[in-house]
């Protein structure tokens, strides 16, 4: 449907009663194309009692007041024009009939402006109208778009011209309309009483692309050269769609980052940045930039852009991935075993991409796992070898970090193979060297008086640990007949082991050659070592025994300075009292 607003035109009415009244009626607006013609309709009236002759009139320019010697566009009693109009305007219709309509031919725009009419019935029957009619000379074609236009939404847009001249017809045409729709033309329609317009209609529904399209409409007049072009620039109004966002962005952890997000809408949307439900910045604007400085590992993630008008909305989303060296690898696991059971160890760190991850013993490497951040140690039968330090390393091409830990294996004791005594001059130092976790206690037994020696009693019986490994010495001085046999029990909550110490060395040929005088005499020291040891028991329970630091040298049950044959200096003894042999 048309609505026909563009030329508004409406009759002026002075009075619109006969009988005494005087009254006219015109288009209080008309308009024509420069060069063509223009008929501005008019009908007056007077009082039925005046009863003239011959009626007359005047169309007056720009003024209705003769005094102000207004340009004459037309005189009925001498014809006599304003320069302007000679040649161009005439009377169309019967002032005796009072139609006082009148021709304009070959407008131009300085004949644009007001025109009024005044009636002459001679002598002071003369009367000028106020009302008037506005003459608007043109040179385009009227484009009616309605004020919205939405994209997807069928549209009715117009071209009107005016119909005002009876010499010269217009036709329409549409230009630049490919694409869009079909016109049709309506043809001539009468606007108000007395006013024509040609109009064409085209009607299609629009698109985006439509948005700023140039829709013209020509008016040309037949077998005449003269063409009249107007234009109307489509404001199609359209959702967003984001047209421009950064692809999967890597940055290293540290660095600059700018994220991109670019809409196509009418209006211009709102973009909005947000990150797990947080807006980070929005702007109306056709495109926002998202500056992150120094990322860091938590900026990792997800970012999305939203866009939206009031006619619709788009997203769009984008991940930033911050590529950064591991981070300290956590140890999770069961750290004290006891031999023979099962141990897993769990390796874990974060880092991007993912490390290699690889678990070490001694320059051993005992698993290893390629881009995962976690890293499984299965031991499914430990061993005392097992026991020790350990270390988790987790390397990318950032960057490497490292977690040492230790594993402690329990187990019942293992006595070793150094074990021994050793005999020179007339010293027998026995050795007990014993492997276990917890640390067990050790015990020297002497079978044949019946008489046993625990590591408690420190005046008889040194011991140092270095890591799983338990050195005992116990010191014996005196002569005997032959070697003593000297048992070694070393035990802990996980069972006990004993061993008879072999004797070491050339010394054990010394015991044959003693002979019965030396079998008198060694007898004679195993009593003393006895009376000994049960003196000493029975002191303990007055006074606390003396203890010794770690660094202290083992004693020796009888006295004077000793150096253990064969052995380290570090176990040398300390001179202490003790009862004489002889």
């Amino acid at each position: 449907m048309i609505f026909l607003t563009a030329l508004p035109l409406f009759w002026i009415m002075i009075s619109a009663s006969r009988g005494g009244h005087w009254g006219a009626w015109m288009p209080s607006s008309i308009s024509a194309f420069e060069g063509t013609c223009v008929s501005i309709p008019c009908r007056f009236d007077f009082p039925d009692e005046l009863r003239p002759a011959v009626v007359h009139g005047v169309w007056y320019f720009n003024s209705p007041y003769p005094k102000n010697y207004p340009p004459v566009v037309f005189k009925s009693r001498t014809q006599v024009v304003h320069e302007s109009f000679q040649g161009r305007s005439r009377l169309l219709g019967d002032l005796g009939l009072r139609n006082c309509t009148l021709l304009l031919s070959n407008v131009s725009p300085e004949l644009g402006g007001k025109y009024y009419f005044r009636g002459d019935l001679g002598g002071y029957n003369q009367y000028t109208f106020s009302e008037h009619s506005v003459l608007d000379i043109i040179n385009t074609p009227n484009i009616v778009v309605p004020p919205e236009v939405v994209a997807g939404t069928e549209v009715e847009v117009s071209c009107m011209v005016p119909d005002n001249c009876p010499e010269l017809r217009p036709e329409l045409s549409w230009l630049g309309h490919e694409g869009l729709g079909e016109p049709a033309v309506l043809g001539r329609l009468r606007e108000d009483e007395g006013t024509w317009v040609q109009v064409s209609l085209l009607h299609f529904v629009p698109t985006r692309e439509a948005n700023g399209h140039r829709l013209g409409c020509q008016a040309s007049f037949p077998n005449t050269t003269l063409q009249f072009e107007g234009y109307a620039s489509l404001d199609v109004k359209y959702p967003p769609v984001i047209v421009e966002m950064n692809s999967s962005v890597e940055a290293i952890e540290g660095s600059h980052v700018s994220l991109l997000c670019g809409a196509d809408s009418n209006p211009p949307p709102l973009l909005t940045w947000m990150r797990d439900g947080t807006v980070l910045r929005e702007a109306v604007a056709e495109s926002l930039l998202l500056e992150l400085e120094e990322v860091t590992p938590a900026e990792d993630g997800v970012y999305a852009c939203l866009a939206e008008n009031a006619y619709g909305q788009d997203n769009r989303t984008v991940g930033l991935s911050v590529m950064y060296a591991p981070w300290k690898p956590t140890v999770n696991g069961t750290m004290v075993a006891v031999e023979g059971e099962t141990v897993s160890i769990l390796c874990s760190t974060q880092s991007n991409p993912d490390p290699i991850l690889t678990i070490f013993k001694e320059k051993q490497i005992l698993a290893t796992v390629i881009y995962e951040s976690e890293l499984q140690l299965e031991l499914p039968a430990v061993s005392p070898e097992d026991d020790g330090e350990y270390w988790c390393v987790a390397e990318n091409q950032y960057g490497q970090r490292a977690t040492a830990f230790n594993l402690s294996v329990e187990f019942a004791p293992v006595l070793l193979l150094e074990s021994h005594c050793a005999a020179a001059r007339d010293t027998v130092q026995c050795l007990c060297v014993v492997k276990s976790n917890p640390e067990p206690s050790v015990a020297f037994e002497l079978p044949s008086r019946n008489v046993t020696v625990n590591e408690s009693e420190r005046e008889f019986v040194y011991s140092e640990r270095s890591g799983l490994v338990l050195t005992s010495i116990l010191t014996l001085r005196g002569q005997a007949q032959a070697p003593p046999r000297v048992i070694c029990t070393a035990r802990n909550l996980y069972g006990a082991k004993s061993l008879e110490l072999p004797f070491q060395g050339a010394h054990r040929l010394m015991w044959a050659k003693i002979g019965p005088v030396g079998a008198v005499v060694a007898f004679a020291i195993l009593i003393a070592i006895v009376c000994y040891i049960t003196q000493t028991r029975r002191k303990k329970n007055v006074t606390e025994s003396p203890s010794f630091s770690a660094g202290d040298n083992p004693p020796v049950l009888f006295s004077s300075d000793f150096r253990i044959s064969g052995a380290p200096e570090k176990y040398e003894s300390k001179e202490v009292s003790t009862l004489d042999a002889h």
